[in-house]
């Protein structure tokens, strides 16, 4: 079956994606930029504007536009550059206050953020990155993960921002809002998937393998070698692009730490 190649658009009602033209092994098809439209007074809040490029911007901005609103609000779910490079800019051309990674008034877990009708729910959940948060759109049924959780693929959690610990409870709280409020995943980066739940749940069960993985690599390595999560990675990982082994290394160091923990 052909894989069907994620392009943006409307999600739901209520909401869409613009996505930026930033393709590559970590990003997928690209950064998603959540477009959120208060239709009560016609205000959007924009989650990750994305990487420093005018034309994404511009095309986010003319959306805006099209549909008669004005950006209200701006959130960054975590401080890598792929979502909030450009965030300096797009403020400077929306006159929008932000916050996120590290701007504007820090996110507290339960937190409400409202613009018109939309409600947003705080989520703070670390482990992707230290800063990473996720925002629930209970009315909407939109579950917005940022990068801890993906419409394709999983996840990185990146030594030593990345903390396998953190992440693996962040797994926790984002399953139990999926399966309270049935939601559509509405992730940073791939498609958006109807079933958020479901997707969570795929998430826990991998990193669970992975570890397991691991602890039996750990027994065939010779605990003197001078790489070992490179070693490592050379046998969990031999079944993915080496493209992303970079990645895969920096997320073996973070399951090391945690096993290490657990002893």
């Amino acid at each position: 079956m052909t894989e069907v190649v994620w392009t943006g658009g409307a999600v739901s009602d209520r909401s869409a994606v613009i996505l930026c033209p930033n393709p590559g092994p970590m990003t997928l098809e690209g950064t998603n930029t959540w477009v959120l439209h208060s239709t009560s007074t016609d205000e959007v809040i924009v989650v990750d504007p994305g990487p420093l490029d005018e034309e994404h911007l511009t095309a986010v901005e003319n959306y805006v536009e099209q549909i008669g609103a004005r950006v209200a609000l701006t959130l960054v779910t975590h401080g890598h550059f792929d979502h909030d490079e450009g965030v300096p800019l797009w403020v400077e051309r929306t006159g929008s206050p932000v916050r996120g990674a590290g701007r504007g008034e820090s996110f507290e877990d339960g937190d409400r953020i409202s613009s018109g009708d939309i409600d947003l729910r705080v989520l703070v959940t670390p482990g992707h990155t230290k800063d990473s948060v996720s925002f629930a759109w209970d009315e909407e049924r939109l579950l917005l993960t940022g990068d801890t959780v993906l419409g394709r693929g999983t996840s990185i959690v990146a030594h030593p921002d990345g903390n396998l610990t953190s992440y693996l409870a962040s797994l926790e709280a984002l399953y139990a809002a999926a399966s309270e409020g049935g939601s559509l995943l509405a992730p940073g980066h791939g498609p958006a998937t109807t079933d958020a739940a479901a997707v969570i749940d795929f998430y826990r069960k991998h990193r669970a393998e992975r570890l397991e993985q691991v602890r039996a690599a750990l027994k065939d390595s010779d605990p003197d070698t001078e790489d070992l999560a490179q070693a490592i990675v050379e046998l969990v990982y031999a079944d993915v692009s080496k493209d992303v082994w970079p990645a895969a290394k920096a997320t073996v160091q973070a399951q090391l730490e945690y096993l290490e923990l657990q002893r």
